[in-house]
């Protein structure tokens, strides 16, 4: 996702969705998100929906900002997108339901034959992954 944060209203976009099932599957995407990563929603470039942001910089010395969170109402499927390594969970991915995976992408053709709590605890572990945690508590005493 090497594409920049727009003003663009979710909202406007998601009115867009042409596709029944995606348009469908983009609100309980946007809600499912909302509740997992306890941000406000917004357009990445023309056609992905993110929550929060990550500065990123890999070992070739590229760098830049992403959504910690994100998904794509696709014209095939919706697109989810997860840090590599969770779309290799086979204990959670089993209990999904019908998918396909790429490096950092979940594929879903229809979110009624899916378990949104497995999803809910993929994106959570994702977002969980790339954004800061809480700093730890001080010693007593």
């Amino acid at each position: 996702m090497a594409t920049g944060r727009t003003d663009v209203p979710v909202e406007v976009f998601l009115d867009g969705v042409t596709h029944r099932v995606r348009r469908r599957d983009a609100a309980t995407l946007l809600a499912l998100m909302e509740r997992v990563t306890g941000e406000t929603a917004y357009m990445w470039g023309p056609s992905i929906v993110g929550f929060g942001e990550y500065h990123y910089r890999y070992d070739s010395g590229r760098e830049g900002v992403t959504p910690a969170a994100a998904f794509s109402p696709r014209k095939t499927a919706s697109t989810v997108y997860l840090v590599p390594g969770l779309t290799e969970r086979p204990e959670l991915l089993e209990r999904l339901g019908p998918h396909t995976t790429g490096v950092g992408c979940l594929y879903l053709k229809d979110l009624a034959e899916v378990d949104l709590e497995v999803l809910a605890e993929l994106v959570r572990e994702s977002y969980d992954a790339v954004t800061p945690s809480a700093p730890p508590a001080p010693p007593l005493g």
